[in-house]
Parts: structure tokens; sequence; C-alpha cells
């Protein structure tokens, strides 16, 4: 992922696919050996999410993959063991507060859209709310 980052053209696009295949290496073995509050699991979770965000511009499979380790381990706290609790809870905080930023930035996104929209059809003034599944039917029927 961190190739990526700072690559560009060609490489960066390589770098991105190999990082994809190695994330859902990885993910397929924390899923299978690891439980949800694993340490090792959630920073893979978290760091696969902000892969998604941030390489492939999928806001929308970052927030699903960030919730859904989240909403995993928050299911199975009280098998949390007393050396992990720390670093576990840490790392689950970091991913609710993506998912606070990337929902806020999506529903933004989609805001400004709708109103550009709003303001095409209605004339100034249209006053429309978007929300998260707005912005992801949105984006879904775009891909």
């Amino acid at each position: 992922r961190y190739l990526a980052e700072f690559a560009a053209g060609n490489d960066r696009k390589e770098a991105a696919e190999n990082s994809l295949v190695a994330y859902k290496a990885a993910s397929d073995i924390a899923m299978t050996e690891l439980p949800p509050t694993h340490p090792i699991r959630l920073g893979l979770a978290l760091n696969f999410s902000v892969f998604y965000y941030e390489i492939l511009n999928s806001p929308e499979r970052a927030c699903r993959l960030a919730k859904a380790a989240f909403d995993d381990a928050i299911a199975e706290l009280d098998t949390l063991s007393e050396e992990s609790y720390k670093d576990s809870t840490l790392i689950m905080q970091l991913l609710r507060d993506n998912l606070t930023l990337w929902t806020s930035d999506m529903q933004s996104e989609g805001q400004g859209k709708e109103d550009a929209d709003a303001n095409k059809e209605e004339g100034e003034g249209g006053e429309q709310k978007a929300t998260v599944e707005d912005v992801e039917n949105q984006e879904a029927a775009a891909s």
C-alpha cells in the first residue's frame, strides 16, 4: 500500500493490484485464524479499509469493511483478553473515527452533487439532504 501512495502511473496501478492481492490473502487468514477482537485482525482491517479509501478511491467499500470489523469486535468484546484489551480498543476507536470521517465526507460530496442537481432542476435554493444510502446508491449506479 505504501508503494502505491507515492508511485504514479503504471507503477501505482501495479502496486495497488499487488497490495489488494496481499490484503485479501491476509484477510482470509485473519478471518479464519484470529478472533474479531484480535489486535492483528483489527489492525489489518484498519489498514485495508484505508487502502480502499485512499488508494482505490472506494469510500463505500472502506466504510463497509471498517464497519464490519468494528461490529464483529463489539459483538465479542466479552472475549477480549486483558493483554490485548488496550490495543484492540485503540484500533476499534480508530476504525470508528475513520467511519465517522468518511461518512461525513461522503455526505458532503453527495450534498454538493444533489445541490447542483437541485439548482439545475428547481433554480437556486433547493434544499435537499443527502444520506449515506443516497451516496452509496449514486456510486453503485456510476460503477
